[in-house]
This record gives structure tokens, C-alpha cells and sequence, in this order.
């Protein structure tokens, strides 16, 4: 009788233990899946912000493209928010690079972006 007692001792210490580790691959889960939508939405900002540069810079007698351009502008730095410290290379975080592209016209930032999105799997929104 002492053998079976011994032998479900650690049975019985594991079954919390097991139970802790499901709880946390699931909650990686979730993480993971809230991380993948934010780059989503980061990507799919960054290439509505393109596309609105590159109208309001064909359109030169509108001033409301400029204007949609900067609201849309906003709208990416939103959603790089909680992506700021990602990096996209050469040491630079992607807070760094988004405001180089967009602030400065740094088209070396903006490629890294546009890598980091396709790194990502979301080449196709960004132009």
C-alpha cells in the first residue's frame, strides 16, 4: 500500500503543474493572435497613408489631399503604437523608421517598413 501511495504523489504535484502550463500556451494563443492583428492594422495604415501621398502629390491643386494624407498619417502612428519597439533593422525601432518615413520623407525608412510588413506576411497592403 506505501508503493501505490509514493508512485501517486507526483502524480498528483504534476496535474497543477500541467494544468498552469495549458493555461499559459493558451493565453500565448491569444497574444499571439492580438499581435498578429496589430501588425495587420499597422500594415494595412501604412499602405492607406501611401496611397494617400501618393495622390495628394499628383494632385497639387487640392489642398484636401494633403490634409487626408495627414489624418491618414495619424491613423498609421496609431497603430504602430503598440509595435513602437520592433525593430526593423539597422538598429532602428519601427516608432524610428514610421516617423523618419513619414515625418522626413526618408525613403530608406519606408523601405524597412514596407520589409517589416512583408516579414510579416502583409506585403500585399502596403503599395
Amino acid at each position: 500500500m506505501v508503493r501505490a501511495h509514493r508512485a501517486a504523489v507526483p502524480v498528483l504535484v504534476l496535474l497543477p503543474l500541467l494544468a498552469l502550463l495549458a493555461g499559459c500556451s493558451s493565453s500565448d494563443g491569444r497574444d499571439e493572435e492580438r499581435l498578429t492583428a496589430q501588425r495587420e492594422n499597422y500594415c494595412t495604415q501604412l499602405g492607406a497613408w501611401q496611397r494617400a501621398r501618393d495622390t495628394a502629390r499628383t494632385d497639387t491643386s487640392d489642398q484636401a489631399g494633403d490634409d487626408e494624407a495627414g489624418t491618414v498619417a495619424r491613423d498609421a502612428f496609431l497603430a504602430m503604437r503598440p509595435l513602437q519597439d520592433e525593430t526593423v533593422g539597422q538598429g532602428r525601432t519601427l516608432a524610428e523608421a514610421t516617423v523618419a518615413a513619414m515625418n522626413n520623407s526618408d525613403s530608406e525608412a519606408e523601405q524597412r517598413i514596407v520589409e517589416y510588413c512583408a516579414d510579416m506576411g502583409f506585403e500585399t497592403l502596403t503599395r
